[in-house]
């Protein structure tokens, strides 16, 4: 399971803030964080300030990347402020976080990540509005994953999210969505997905149990990638044994690891 973690994102006040007064060490502080925690991507999203998100996510990749090696998913539809993210990135390729089947989006992102080796969240969207079905979700998935690769960019690369949408709104809304999951992977050999799921509990009192049941469900469909919050221990659990249990823990290994280390009580 690839872990992106979720805290970095301007849409949170205190990040907001750290961002607004160039505080590096609070953003640095959540960034390691999330690393020691198992991240293996860092999210990192500037995009509530409209006209400056170039230039504070740049600053963000560059005020991560001083405390960790992991690298970032960089989290904009803005051209302009991905190529900046970019031209400051080091290391390992980054995640771009995400294009998706509206039109503008498309024909802007995919000059960016077309012919490298990145890593790409295409997520279910379009023109046409929220897919709710599984086959409205596959229609969109065919069209993104055949143009991501017709521009040079690996099916192992890509990461399709089938868009979660709020339970409370439709009581098969979980349904589709998990069966969009199992339909991606075995359409696809080799490629992956990836969600933050925690919408489907939006509306609902328990939100966090919600949220660890559904990932359950999701990664024992073929969910192999999830935007979370590493810190939350429950759901890292909840990961971990959802893991095991779905065979791709040889020896239970990853299991007894957390265990021993006090992370599944």
């Amino acid at each position: 399971m690839i872990i992106i973690g979720e805290l970095i994102n301007a849409s949170r006040k205190a990040i907001k803030a750290a961002i607004e007064t160039q505080d590096a060490a609070a953003i640095q502080q959540v960034a390691t964080d999330q690393a020691d925690a198992g991240a293996d991507y860092i999210d990192v999203n500037a995009g509530i300030f409209v006209g400056k998100e170039p230039e504070y996510l740049r600053w963000l990749v560059e005020t991560v990347q001083q405390v960790t090696d992991k690298p970032c998913a960089i989290d904009s539809p803005d051209p302009k402020a991905i190529q900046a993210a970019l031209e400051a990135h080091k290391g390992a390729p980054p995640m771009i976080n995400s294009i998706s089947l509206e039109a503008e989006r498309y024909d802007n992102l995919m000059p960016i990540v077309a012919n490298t080796d990145m890593k790409v969240i295409a997520l279910c969207m379009s023109d046409a509005g929220m897919p709710e079905t599984v086959d409205d979700r596959m229609k969109i998935a065919e069209k993104l994953v055949g143009g991501l690769t017709e521009n040079g960019v690996s099916v192992e690369n890509i990461y399709v999210d089938p868009l979660v949408q709020p339970l409370s709104v439709n009581k098969d809304f979980g349904v589709q969505f998990i069966d969009s999951i199992e339909a991606i992977h075995n359409n696809w050999p080799g490629i992956h997905s990836a969600c933050g799921l925690s919408n489907i509990s939006y509306g609902l009192p328990g939100r966090k149990q919600i949220n660890r049941a559904f990932m359950t469900m999701a990664i024992a469909k073929g969910l192999d990638g999830a935007i979370v919050n590493p810190l939350d221990k429950g759901m890292i659990a909840a990961i971990t044994i959802a893991e095991a249990l779905s065979g791709r823990d040889n020896f239970c290994m990853s299991y007894l690891k957390a265990f021993r280390a006090g992370a599944i009580a």
